[in-house]
């Protein structure tokens, strides 16, 4: 009975101290908005997941803080940090010199370039020989931009459309000679319909761009912290899994260092 006793006295008091540790730990009110899949979407319980918010669980796991994510519009993503409503955003932001006025990044944590996809076989093979096809493109997406000065914004060999998943079904069904668009968004479409046999076409000249999680301006502590866990989850190998979850075994190359 004393032995049993003692045990049970031992068991609550390493949970005592369990709680206690847990309290102490920090607590950062993240801000992702809900309608960019596969980076950050609800899912059927009005909960947040992608790409996006596995990442920053897994930095919060990293450097022993907790995290609060709510779902936050895009248009009031960056006023959200400025006036103290979240401590951090994640939300496939662009690291631009215009941004970086107004918010703090964390090291790129996503190679954000845009992509030509084409059926197998195809004769092209850049962006120079995007001029002698049809072109679909999101339209006022970076892809519709990359095109337009290539064909001519009011070209008719350009094919607008609201969203990735029809522009790429009309790909399919031979509406378009090749396509355009946000390489995450792209690998995880075909990721979802293996059986659309697309080919993937890289080029130089499209501008290389990163997503970075945002901080507000001046918040040094915390962007240390968001830098050393993303360090820790690329060395550890947590970031490819993740990465191949989401998308497929071609795990980038972060410039990190």
């Amino acid at each position: 009975m004393y032995f049993r006793i003692l045990s049970t006295l031992l068991i609550i008091s390493s949970l005592l101290i369990t709680n206690i540790t847990n309290a102490t730990e920090p607590t950062y009110i993240v801000g992702a908005g809900g309608t960019y899949r596969p980076f950050e979407y609800e899912n059927s319980k009005k909960q947040l997941e992608g790409f996006d918010i596995d990442i920053i669980k897994a930095i919060a796991e990293a450097e022993n803080f907790n995290i609060q994510l709510i779902n936050t519009p895009w248009e009031s993503i960056f006023a959200s940090l400025k006036n103290g409503e979240r401590d951090i955003v994640i939300s496939g932001i662009t690291i631009t010199d215009k941004r970086k006025t107004s918010v703090d990044f964390s090291l790129p944590y996503f190679p954000a370039e845009q992509v030509i996809v084409t059926q197998k076989p195809s004769k092209i093979s850049s962006i120079t020989d995007l001029a002698k096809y049809t072109i679909g493109a999101v339209n006022g997406s970076t892809a519709d931009i990359v095109v337009s000065k290539i064909l001519g914004k009011n070209s008719t060999a350009i094919k607008r459309f609201d969203n990735t998943p029809l522009l790429l079904q009309e790909l399919y069904e031979e509406g378009l000679d090749a396509a355009v668009g946000d390489i995450g968004v792209v690998k995880f479409y075909i990721k979802m319909n293996p059986d659309k046999d697309f080919d993937l076409i890289y080029d130089n000249h499209f501008e290389q761009q990163y997503f970075g999680i945002a901080v507000a301006k001046g918040n040094l502590e915390l962007q240390n912290k968001l830098n050393t866990g993303l360090k820790m989850i690329v060395s550890n190998g947590t970031y490819a899994k993740i990465y191949q979850k989401w998308f497929d075994n071609n795990v980038p190359t972060l410039p990190i260092q």
